[in-house]
């Protein structure tokens, strides 16, 4: 999600912006070869045209189509959207029927830009492998909607004012309705996609918002999943952003524990939470302004850095703990001042961001879904005690007050209840969806295993022993025996206490 390159791990955006920047499979012979080596009932059921292609970031060739959809599904009337469709077919030649089909993160990631194949390399030898733009994000009708000019300068980066103008220009200037991109209008689209292309059930994998994806999915045609494989849970309990403060400081305060139990660490950098505690508090009453050079252009830009600011490129810095080994160098040299790391460290998580995302169709998703459950007292209540404090909820849910929100349907936020398998996955250090939250949607889905991976953040798919586990999960379709062969002695990498690296 909150979610998002997945990277492999979408980040959910804020509003306002600063938001921008917190929320990246054979010749056409051999596929023809492939399709008509199916069985004639897959074939003949398939009704959507595919025709051999090439997609960045997917070194096999693949089938695209697209399916037009009308944007209005209810009204079934009006104005039609395209919905971009990729499948890459399985290398079997004979594959097993049902595929695994890719939900991907943000809200406003595409599915098929993101860069994950590798990651089901086992799946794939079997199952074909779809990847569904979701509406609005992607070859799907995106709602993009960036309100950082082009030449606005890099100090625009760490502007975090809210410019209501703006957001009101991005809808103005919509070919569409974006009360009409929710996600439960979106696995309408899904299952349509599903019977156009002849496929009676699916592998579901979702990952971070697109776990929100798959569970609606799973209520809405409980009967067209086999499997479900769900990594950096989301669960309907869940409200974006209203927990990010709480989630943030639990990962924030893990960081700081390991540091301090880790003796090079804590040598390197001693009392290194009360500093930072200490610089947050005078960043409180005055913001630092500081000149630093652009990372990418080398020239001196005046920026002005608020609280607020610095801890929210903090908390997208904690994602991934191959980031975040450099955060307790970068907290103690900007308590002494050296803004630098701070700064190039952020533009290397957020850079690029912009270009991924829909942020409209971001916000479609938030404002119809859970904006209009969160309420004053919540936030205050659920970020009590934390450094990122109830501001930054307020500051994401901004842009709700002019954006055009849809409906959801009659108990959308009650639980997900469904008898299908479920591969429940969770980082130790996720900072967006903890554990906890894989454990609330446990508990409604009977037949599920939920895995807790030690070391890791936000998605855990980028280990082999998971790759593994799912891979194991998908082929039995059960999770009956599954064992997770990621250990206890899967820890979070090295800190560096130099940019020399970690001490040997």
């Amino acid at each position: 999600m909150a979610g998002e390159t997945l990277n492999s791990h979408p980040r959910p955006l804020p509003g306002g912006e600063g938001a921008w920047r917190l929320a990246a499979l054979v010749v056409a012979v051999g596929l023809l070869v492939v399709a008509c080596r199916r069985s004639g009932e897959t074939q003949s059921e398939r009704k959507l045209p595919l025709s051999p292609c090439r997609v960045e970031g997917i070194e096999y060739q693949a089938l695209c189509g697209t399916l037009e959809v009308f944007e209005d599904r209810a009204a079934k009337q009006g104005r039609k959207i395209g919905l971009r469709v990729v499948v890459v077919p399985a290398l079997a030649a004979t594959p097993e029927p049902d595929p695994l089909v890719l939900l991907a993160g943000g809200p406003g990631q595409a599915a098929s830009e993101a860069p994950v194949l590798k990651m089901v390399d086992r799946i794939h030898r079997n199952r074909d492998i779809v990847l569904v733009d979701q509406r609005g994000t992607g070859g799907s009708h995106p709602l993009k909607c960036n309100p950082d000019p082009p030449d606005a300068g890099f100090a625009a980066k760490f502007d975090d004012a809210f410019r209501e103008e703006d957001f009101r220009k991005c809808v103005k200037g919509y070919d569409a309705d974006p009360r009409l991109y929710t996600t439960p209008i979106a696995m309408e689209d899904l299952d349509e996609v599903r019977e156009a292309l002849g496929y009676s059930k699916l592998n579901l994998w979702g990952i971070s918002y697109g776990t929100r994806a798959a569970l609606v999915y799973m209520r809405q045609y409980p009967e067209r999943v086999r499997t479900a494989t769900l990594d950096g849970v989301a669960p309907l309990s869940l409200y974006l952003p209203l927990t990010m403060p709480r989630d943030a400081q639990r990962a924030l305060d893990l960081l700081f524990e390991h540091c301090e139990k880790d003796a090079a660490c804590s040598k390197a950098f001693p009392e290194l939470r009360a500093r930072v505690k200490a610089m947050l508090d005078r960043m409180e009453q005055e913001p630092v302004r500081v000149t630093v050079k652009d990372p990418l252009t080398g020239v001196p830009e005046e920026i002005t850095l608020s609280r607020r600011v610095f801890l929210q490129m903090l908390f997208g810095q904690l994602y991934s703990p191959e980031v975040a080994m450099l955060v307790p160098l970068m907290l103690d040299r900007a308590t002494q001042g050296d803004w630098a790391p701070f700064v190039a460290l952020s533009q290397g998580v957020s850079g690029g961001l912009s270009d991924t995302v829909s942020h409209g169709m971001f916000f479609s998703v938030v404002c119809t879904e859970d904006a209009p459950f969160i309420t004053d007292e919540a936030i205050d209540r659920e970020a009590s005690g934390t450094w990122l404090g109830p501001q930054m909820v307020r500051n994401m849910l901004e842009p709700c007050r002019v954006w055009p929100k849809g409906t959801v349907p009659e108990k959308y936020r009650e639980p997900v209840t469904s008898k299908a398998p479920v591969l429940l996955l969770s980082g130790e250090l996720d900072p967006v969806t903890p554990p906890a939250w894989g454990d609330e949607a446990k508990k409604t889905l009977p037949n599920s295993l939920h895995v807790v991976v030690p070391g890791v953040g936000h998605n855990t798919m980028g280990l082999g022993c998971i790759q593994s586990l799912m891979a194991d999960f998908v082929k039995q379709g059960s999770v009956e025996g599954l064992k997770s062969e990621c250990g206890p002695e899967l820890t979070r990498p090295p800190f560096f206490t130099s940019f020399a690296g970690p001490v040997p």
